[in-house]
């Protein structure tokens, strides 16, 4: 029995939705529906095997593209063949080639880089790879006359394809014949409905037999056909858009042209602080020179904070995961949805849990707009035996999960047993039971049972116009029989309407505090249905979604271009919505300068999870759809997503505090090695020394406040703030060691150069430190425990044997030394000074940002 179909919307739509084209031609008998009346001979003979080989010959076969866009070379080419990689693997070389081991350490970040990177783009390749809108289940073919099994890959156009219950659609094809067939196209087109097939109608590949038997004509085969064409652009792999891995690549272009002038400014001016290329080539300094250089270069490259923003992302995955049950497929996506302004997703395993449930039965006089009347004064002027009848419609074994429905309303089937059952005749839209005390019930379409031009029938439009789900309830004396005296799929003349039947979606249960949620943070909803307009906007009302711009048909709309645009930018339910709609209405939607995310389950959503800036799957979603998002809700609940909000607004603020102190670093490398290189002088660490310093003032650091709770709401502008706070810090910090480097030339001549290097040292530490103080303020007992341990490392580095010999410190005068101390404290000062004026810069400039005060301790 069966009750779903297109005839519970009172509005018309037309039967099944054709993308293949109407005439066909290659190996394609000639056929038409209308006009061909040898068409049963075409169903039972097929192709003859002279006629398969010439297909297979002609290259129009079945077979699928398996693979994704991308090669595992090219991955690896793409991670391991960067600007930065070639700079810092030459310097490396060097370090190699002079043996110096303990000067290699720069290179963890770039190796780690490189294996985290390859590691998650090749499992996306492997998902990608996997994408398969087809099952490989063998196909009934009829060729030669005769029924056979064959691998759906061996399947040629023209064929001949025999499809029942519970069969797969194998390629786009035309209806030879059909008993009472009906197909399930969600997969494709998302409309839920069962669709009836007729002779002559298209049916999509990767669509589902429900119901019935047929013999289908193969027209698109392979990549010819709708689900191959929509697996091929699936397929295609795209990085997803990140703000901070933008502004990170924006600053490694910038550096990236700038080495090619900062490189021979600081060789040169290593030889001549040397003595000059003479003095190298006879004396054999080139080692010192080439460290220094190797030094100042490897400095000024950011590769930690790329590293930084890897492990943070991953940190976050690992929390949604083991938290709320959220796979992030990639990792930038938790930062991603931070920035999301406009969340689009589909009614149906998003918005409601799939299916129907019984809402109410209704008294035909009873306008639409009228709640159900309560009470049982007006039920007892029905027939008896209806909510026996009703009861008995939802019990029954063959029911389909909408007549089980009513169960929720009728829950104890009739002891009597029946005399006569008309099964459900998807022609006449209508089923029926009698009963040998009450007589015959009929349940079924409001066309069917009600008389056109009636006041009742206008009634069943109202109620479909409010997206409810409705049938009719009729009686009559007894069902037709034959001369046999067997019940036949007819409607008894006698038979009278006697209520509405109501069902509606089942809308989640968590939909309602999503949406709230949402509105709270000023992000927009909008759901891209394929089902009927109606039917979504009762649903996103009950959802607490605004309706009052009314919901669209999408059928009316083109299916790209400013018409469809505006309507996207306008209005936010939308039914009828076929799957390049969506996906074109997303991308409309980002032109238009929103951060676009997108939810779904089906197939038809894939293209618009592909092309929003986050796609978001559902966990029942098919396999394909799961592939193409970046984040999978693993239990289907919609009301994740908040604590996934919150995981990206932690990683992206803290991201920003990070990066304050690792573009300060690499700003003040990059001045130094430049002033250093203009001045001729020596440059002021060696590279074991250097990464002491930073593993001091960032490294050991920003890991710990990267993974600190953080709610401050995303404002735009990421790079600008951080440019601005640390431009005027890498100046103080250069101003500083250059004092202490002059002084030990001009006022201390002949310091030895490791005495310089101590001191420069002590200076860097002091101001790095102040500067991870300002950033990281408040404190609490978890930064005072850090920043203690970093000054025992300081003062460790500094005095321990072991580690004063392996950076080859050594004590400067005492005037140098107070000299660097006095120089470091006043960098500090200057650093707070800065911070303070970057804060009110941000308040004036950014006044939707949440900018902190820089207290030493948290208010009480």
């Amino acid at each position: 029995m069966a009750f779903e179909g297109e005839y519970w919307f009172m509005s018309s739509k037309p039967q099944s939705t054709s993308t293949a084209d109407s005439a066909t031609a290659g190996f394609v008998p000639e056929y038409s529906a209308d006009a061909h009346n040898g068409s049963a001979e075409l169903a039972s003979c097929g192709l003859s095997t002279a006629e398969v080989e010439r297909a297979v010959a002609a290259g129009k076969v079945n077979t699928q593209n398996n693979k994704s866009s991308r090669t595992l070379w090219s991955i690896m080419r793409a991670h391991l063949f960067t600007v930065f990689n070639l700079v810092l693997g030459l310097c490396g070389l060097v370090v190699i080639l002079y043996q110096r081991w303990a000067d290699l350490l720069f290179l963890f970040a770039v190796v780690a880089n490189v294996i985290i990177g390859f590691v998650q783009e090749y499992k996306a390749k492997l998902e990608l790879d996997r994408i398969s809108l087809l099952d490989r289940a063998p196909v009934s073919v009829v060729r030669d006359g005769k029924l056979s099994e064959v691998p759906m890959e061996t399947l040629v156009e023209g064929d001949v394809v025999v499809l029942k219950r519970g069969d797969q659609v194998p390629a786009d094809a035309v209806v030879l014949t059909s008993d009472s067939m009906e197909l399930d196209e969600s997969l494709l087109t998302g409309e839920n409905d069962p669709i009836a097939k007729r002779p002559g109608d298209m049916v999509l590949s990767a669509s589902s037999v429900l119901a019935g038997t047929g013999r289908v004509l193969l027209q698109a085969v392979g990549a010819q056909s709708r689900a191959s064409k929509i697996s091929d652009e699936a397929r295609q792999f795209s990085r997803i858009q990140s703000e901070l891995r933008d502004a990170l690549d924006r600053v490694v272009r910038w550096i990236t042209f700038g080495l090619a002038v900062i490189i021979p400014i600081v060789l040169w001016g290593q030889v001549r602080a040397a003595g000059g290329l003479e003095v190298v080539n006879r004396d054999g300094l080139w080692e010192n020179v080439a460290i220094a250089v190797v030094s100042s270069v490897a400095s000024m490259i950011p590769q930690g904070l790329a590293l930084m923003t890897t492990l943070a992302f991953a940190a976050a995955a690992v929390a949604l995961g083991r938290k709320h049950n959220i796979l992030v497929q990639e990792q930038p996506a938790v930062e991603v949805l931070a920035r999301v302004d406009t969340v689009c997703f589909d009614k149906t395993g998003t918005l409601t849990e799939g299916g129907v449930i019984f809402d109410s039965v209704r008294p035909l006089s009873t306008p639409a707009q009228t709640e159900a009347p309560e009470g049982d004064q007006w039920r007892e002027s029905l027939p008896k035996g209806w909510d026996e009848a009703l009861a008995w419609f939802g019990a029954d074994e063959n029911a389909n999960p909408t007549a089980k429905a009513l169960t929720g309303g009728f829950a104890n089937a009739p002891a009597e047993k029946t005399s006569g059952v008309v099964p459900f005749s998807s022609a006449l839209r209508f089923s029926a039971v009698e009963f040998t005390s009450s007589g015959a019930w009929l349940l079924g379409a409001p066309e069917a049972l009600l008389d056109q031009g009636t006041i009742e029938r206008e009634r069943a439009a109202e109620l479909a116009s409010l997206g409810l789900r409705t049938m009719v309830l009729a009686h009559a004396s007894a069902v037709v029989r034959n001369d046999d005296g067997n019940p036949v799929q007819r409607i008894p003349t006698d038979h009278t309407p006697v209520l509405f039947v109501i069902f509606r979606e089942n809308v989640r249960a968590d939909a309602p505090e999503i949406v709230e949620y949402f509105g709270r943070q000023g992000v927009t909803l909008k759901v891209f249905s394929g089902d009927n307009p109606y039917t979504v906007q009762a649903a996103a009302k009950t959802a607490g979604m605004d309706i009052s711009a009314g919901a669209i048909d999408a059928s009316t709309l083109p299916e790209d271009g400013p018409e469809l645009a505006e309507a996207a930018a306008t209005h936010n339910i939308f039914g009828r919505v076929s799957p390049e709609q969506k996906k074109n209405m997303v991308i409309s939607l980002k032109e238009q300068g929103h951060v676009v995310a997108m939810t779904g389950d089906g197939i038809n959503d894939a293209l618009a999870l592909k092309h929003a800036n986050l796609g978001i799957a559902m966990g029942n979603a098919a396999p394909a759809t799961k592939a193409v998002s970046r984040l999978v809700l693993l239990d289907g609940k919609f009301s994740s997503l908040p604590a996934a909000l919150e995981q990206g607004r932690q990683v992206i603020a803290n991201i920003e505090m990070v990066a304050n102190l690792f573009l300060t670093k690499t700003g003040f490398a990059i001045l130094l090695g430049v002033v250093f290189g203009l001045m001729g002088l020596i440059f002021p660490f060696l590279p074991r020394q250097y990464s002491t310093a930073d593993f001091l003032i960032v490294g050991a650091s920003s890991f710990a406040l990267a993974l600190l709770p953080n709610s401050r709401r995303y404002v735009p502008g990421f790079l600008h703030r951080v440019l601005n706070y640390t431009v005027p810090n890498s100046i103080i910090v250069v101003a500083m060691l250059l004092t202490v480097n002059l002084a030990a030339l001009l006022v201390f001549p002949g310091t030895d150069m490791r005495q310089v290097q101590t001191a420069s040292f002590i200076t860097l530490v002091i101001m790095g430190l102040w500067n991870l103080a300002a950033v990281a303020r408040p404190f609490n007992k978890a930064r005072i425990l850090l920043f203690g341990a970093l000054l025992a490392v300081f003062f460790a580095a500094l005095l321990v044997p072991v580690l004063v010999r392996y950076h080859q410190f050594e004590a400067p005068s005492a005037l140098l030394l107070w000299l660097s101390v006095g120089a470091g404290v006043l960098g500090a000062v200057l650093i707070e000074v800065n911070a303070h004026r970057s804060r009110r810069w941000q308040k004036r400039h950014y006044p939707d940002l949440e900018v902190a005060p820089l207290r030493f301790f948290p208010q009480k």
